[in-house]
């Protein structure tokens, strides 16, 4: 496990306090994990504070430098990105997690998105676009490449109807009109801003009901309550 570089105090947008979001990096490949160090070194507000080689590692890396979020690869030697990402959302209190690969196979996505990820991104996206990204899950907010989204809903839409449709839809059907209405935004993608705007409410009354569907909904994060309505939609339009 190597140390991230020495931190310095910066803003962080997330919390409004005077720290950095820490990032760990899990790769197999050292020159990656070099790259992603040296881009994100350039982010004030971004601090990586270890990168480790393999999945075997995260949870040790995870306990000893307690990263807000992990950039983890999928294909790895020992513990593949997918497994360690499912052991670290079942913990306690998970660090967020994006999956940044060369490998976007649809099983790859949703597997990942079910596991709890919170992001979903191609080695080739833009930097920049890696740092929004980092940021916008720090704060609870879903980010996947738009190639992946539309990827993924068209799987989920020409999945056909099946047990799961059933079983969504029941978990659906239990959520009061308001509850509904603020999940079927967020299956649309809608940010907690948008959310506020279409339904006329304040973006901390969004994040009670996010929150609460969270709870209620037995979910870790809002790409799962997404991935619940569209499960709960399948081929059906009367939904959208």
């Amino acid at each position: 496990m190597r140390p991230g570089p020495t931190s310095k105090r910066r803003y962080l947008p997330v919390t409004g306090t005077d720290s950095p979001i820490r990032v760990l990096i899990v790769d197999d490949d050292a020159l990656v994990r070099r790259g992603l160090s040296m881009m994100l070194a350039g982010a004030d507000d971004l601090e990586v504070v270890a990168d480790v080689g393999d999945g075997s590692e995260v949870v040790a890396a995870v306990n000893q430098h307690r990263p807000d979020v992990v950039l983890m690869d999928i294909r790895m030697p020992r513990m593949d990105g997918l497994a360690a990402t499912e052991l670290l959302r079942s913990r306690r209190e998970p660090p967020e997690i994006i999956i940044l690969t060369t490998f976007d196979t649809d099983d790859h996505i949703l597997r990942a998105m079910r596991a709890g990820a919170g992001g979903f991104l191609l080695k080739h996206t833009p930097p920049p676009e890696i740092m929004r990204a980092i940021r916008q899950v720090a704060a609870g907010e879903p980010m996947m490449s738009p190639a992946v989204l539309r990827r993924m809903m068209s799987y989920v839409a020409g999945a056909g109807v099946d047990p799961r449709q059933a079983r969504a839809r029941e978990r659906l059907d239990g959520l009061s009109e308001g509850e509904r209405a603020v999940a079927l935004l967020v299956g649309q993608g809608k940010t907690n801003s948008d959310i506020g705007k279409e339904l006329s409410l304040s973006v901390a009354t969004v994040k009670a009901y996010v929150s609460r569907l969270l709870t209620k909904l037995e979910l870790n994060n809002r790409v799962q309550i997404a991935l619940l309505v569209h499960d709960a939609r399948g081929d059906d339009p009367s939904d959208d």
